[in-house]
């Protein structure tokens, strides 16, 4: 891999650009990588405070193969208005292929989402139709056709767009992380059904591919879900979580109505990050029985659910999964 080239991490200081940042600075040591985000507290020649819902400011010239990482997004859901998904995901997607065209860079890679999909049980490969019916989804959704708009302008550019499922590890502090806290306080409880499908990738096969797509010269255009061929139940993950951190315990099964009252009345336990926030309860209720065969026909994952889990557990010191 050749070293002399440059990387932009927009929305770089958070979960997956933190760890996108560490693999690049491993693997290419003598490149310059940017880090933008508006939560750039000191700028300096690499680091700048960027908001991607206004226009980008003129930044200087980057090398011909400079690639762009485009992971700002506004993603939590529950979390945030329903409009501020649609400015910072469908403005972001605007700005950062403008400025783009103004810098003459010429390779994106866009971290989308499986969100544009809906939440439904039946399986989702790259060629089911989107139905978002979420903010964020429908916001996810037009900011790949803005990318895609950009592609379509110039033989010459050349667009990744990844939809990861559930991105776990170090540093996650989502879905996962709160799946370790309740189980590891006897709190975790099945919701209704033991076989919801969660489709998932740890964090370092999810950098380590969008390196690999970026390098990719024989494609114009990647989408791939980025996760496992299958999808695993939430039993198998809690199982499996419970063999990784050497915790057995119980797992009783509550009916649906009775969690979905339980979460409402009690929704105050969602500050401390146990998910008991009644979106989530539902969230935790419905398949996201996405399928990632096409992406194992050109890259592979390293990692299997439990090697990745203890990968995490070990890099955590096996004190917890944080």
């Amino acid at each position: 891999m050749a070293d002399l080239r440059e990387f932009i991490l927009v929305g770089g200081v958070g979960f997956i650009g933190g760890h996108l940042a560490r693999h690049l600075h491993t693997n290419y040591p003598q490149a310059k990588i940017h880090i933008w985000d508006l939560r750039i507290a000191q700028e300096d020649e690499t680091h700048r405070c960027i908001d991607v819902r206004k226009p980008l400011p003129e930044l200087g010239s980057f090398a011909p193969n400079t690639v762009i990482f485009n992971l700002a997004a506004i993603h939590k859901t529950p979390g945030h208005p329903d409009p501020d998904y649609f400015e910072a995901n469908i403005r972001g997607a605007e700005n950062i292929c403008e400025f783009a065209r103004r810098a003459d860079i010429k390779t994106i890679v866009f971290t989308s989402s499986i969100a544009p999909y809906g939440a439904a049980d039946s399986p989702k490969s790259e060629d089911s139709l989107p139905m978002p019916n979420t903010p964020y989804g429908i916001s996810k959704l037009v900011a790949e056709k803005i990318h895609q708009i950009w592609l379509a302008e110039s033989t010459e550019h050349r667009l990744s767009i990844v939809r990861p499922g559930i991105v776990f590890g170090t540093n996650e502090g989502g879905n996962f992380t709160r799946l370790y806290k309740a189980l590891n306080k006897g709190l975790f409880a099945y919701a209704g059904r033991r076989d919801t499908l969660k489709a998932a990738i740890y964090v370092k096969d999810l950098v380590r591919i969008m390196t690999l797509m970026s390098e990719n010269k024989t494609e114009r255009f990647q989408l791939f879900n980025c996760c496992a061929p299958e999808p695993a139940s939430i039993q198998e993950i809690v199982e499996t979580m419970q063999r990784v951190i050497g915790k057995k315990r119980y797992v009783p099964m509550i009916p649906a109505w009775l969690l979905r009252r339980a979460a409402s009345v009690f929704g105050l336990l969602d500050s401390l990050g146990l998910g008991f926030h009644p979106d989530r309860v539902k969230k935790l209720m419905v398949s996201t029985h996405v399928l990632g065969h096409r992406l194992h026909g050109s890259y592979t994952l390293n990692y299997t659910l439990e090697s990745a889990l203890a990968d995490w557990w070990n890099d955590c010191g096996r004190r917890g999964l944080e």
